[in-house]
């Protein structure tokens, strides 16, 4: 058993799929089309992180529930985890790329850690291994 997919609620599919692609560096995995489960057209839109099990469905809001959830589907608290090997050059090469950070990057037990805010408003953790011992 493994947890294949979740889903973020995104404005549009075009502007979410080049943040989490051209920005993020996920691969896209699928662009489908699709239907809702009353026969409207829809996109099956699949992004995850490269070399990794777990993708992201990415859902354009449809009515006025979903689009009040954008940004917000965790209520406001970090939702998403993203740990990669080098933090610092990660970290450099996000603000280089205009993600917006929300914290500085700090140290954490658990390894070094900066929040940022996804394309729809999500917090998310860029995560990275612990920073190594001052000598």
């Amino acid at each position: 058993m493994h947890l294949e997919l979740i889903a973020i609620i995104v404005e549009e599919y075009d502007s979410a799929i080049e943040f989490f692609v051209e920005t993020l560096g996920f691969d896209l995995i699928e662009d489908s089309p699709s239907l809702t489960n009353d026969g409207r057209p829809k996109r099956w839109v699949v992004v995850r992180p490269p070399r990794a099990t777990t993708g992201i469905l990415l859902a354009q809001a449809d009515g006025d529930r979903q689009r009040h959830a954008i940004g917000e589907q965790v209520a406001g608290r970090v939702g998403f985890f993203l740990r990669v090997e080098d933090f610092s050059g990660e970290y450099r090469r996000l603000v280089d790329a205009g993600v917006e950070f929300v914290t500085e990057p700090r140290t954490e037990p658990y390894g070094q850690v900066a929040v940022f805010l996804d394309i729809a408003g999500n917090r998310w953790d860029l995560l990275g291994p612990a920073a190594p011992a001052a000598v």
